[in-house]
């Protein structure tokens, strides 16, 4: 059995050091379940893996309420991470953690699952009062919110929920994200000897270009951002390419905003294909849906309170990632995100300082208090 989780440092430092890209969640999981059944809580796992592809479902925790008044609530953070490319070794270097293996470091989001984890022991241990607080860890969120999506939100009694996945000072809440869709699309031209008959050729890497070129890319404005991320073409250098495939993201906080892009971009791969003589196909797929928070929504308000009563002053902004956060107001729970403190995520830079550990396991028990306190 684990020991009780009772060091945000220890605890972080123990996860981090475990590997759990999409998929492979099992080590992670398995720690975290001893984390929990040390602190007196019972755990529970759905098969949502089978469904998604992961070696590990959905862990819910729960806390039973020891008041009558107040608001229940559920935290929630994801077992998985970016996939890495070198050792885990989470050094701590003037009160900063890093990873000295040349690899992420995994505080997105082991950050939050250490803090959650933390705050339950010491809430459990300590005998603090609480409204109810439900504990919930998902796979392959980076891939597509999968684990979130595979959950079945009935279990949850609280319809108001947190999640710690926003890179930034702690302080900022995410008042909205974006809706996103992606469209892949694939050029058909005519195969042809490059040296020899080029000009019986059709090549479907010049459709794709161009289309790509003419697109609309980068920060379109304040709400919207599109990009080309993924593409891939061609058999051999002396062959005329056949077939050419790319990947388009696109978001943005307006959704009817966003259909007009994604129109248009339709519209230029179809002039594209007909100048470089190609067929083409569009296939779009709806990503995570947006949603948008008013300050004096009931989340906000808790949420503002529980960052001052830790020493916080609350800040207002929007994202364009997503987040489980997502997938449960799409649902009709009321889900915040709020920014950890993690900085440089997703690549070899990423860090979090040690006072951010300890500050998010403060403003993880402000919230129950706050929470409890609600009326």
């Amino acid at each position: 059995m684990s020991a009780r989780a009772v060091d945000p440092l220890s605890v972080f430092t123990a996860l981090a050091e475990l590997p759990s890209p999409p998929g492979s969640e099992r080590q992670v999981a398995d720690r975290v379940s001893g984390y929990l059944r040390a602190s007196s809580l019972e755990v529970s796992e759905d098969d949502a893996g089978a469904q998604i592809g992961s070696d590990t479902g959905n862990l819910l925790a729960r806390l039973a309420p020891t008041v009558e008044d107040g608001l229940p609530i559920f935290l929630c953070a994801h077992l998985d991470t970016v996939p890495l490319e070198g050792t885990l070794e989470p050094v701590v270097t003037d009160g900063v953690v890093r990873n000295a293996g040349g690899t992420i470091l995994g505080a997105d989001n082991k950050a939050a699952v250490a803090a959650m984890l933390v705050a339950a022991d010491r809430i459990q241990h300590e005998g603090r009062p609480h409204a109810g607080v439900e504990l919930l860890f998902t796979p392959k969120e980076e891939v597509g919110l999968l684990g979130a999506s595979a959950f079945d939100s009935s279990r949850l009694h609280a319809r108001v929920g947190f999640v710690y996945d926003q890179a930034g000072p702690i302080g900022e809440v995410i008042l909205g994200a974006p809706f996103q869709r992606a469209l892949d699309v694939r050029f058909r031209g005519r195969a042809a000897h490059a040296g020899m008959v080029p000009e019986e050729g059709r090549s479907a890497i010049e459709g794709a270009a161009r289309a790509i070129a003419d697109f609309r890319l980068g920060r379109l404005d304040e709400e919207t951002t599109a990009s080309v991320g993924l593409i891939q073409g061609g058999t051999a250098p002396n062959v005329v390419p056949e077939h050419c495939s790319f990947t388009a993201d696109v978001r943005c906080h307006d959704e009817g905003k966003l259909l007009s892009l994604v129109q248009e971009m339709i519209d230029t791969v179809t002039f594209a294909a007909g100048l470089a003589e190609c067929q083409a196909d569009v296939t779009i797929r709806e990503g995570a849906r947006g949603y948008r928070f008013r300050e004096g929504d009931l989340p906000v308000r808790l949420a503002s309170d529980a960052l001052r009563r830790a020493g916080y002053e609350p800040r207002y902004a929007l994202t364009g990632g997503g987040a489980d956060a997502n997938v449960f107001n799409a649902r009709g729970l009321e889900c915040l995100n709020l920014a950890n403190g993690m900085a440089n995520i997703h690549t070899p830079a990423e860090e979090i300082s040690v006072a951010d550990l300890e500050g998010m396991v403060e403003v993880s028990l402000a919230l129950v208090e706050a929470a409890r306190d609600a009326r």
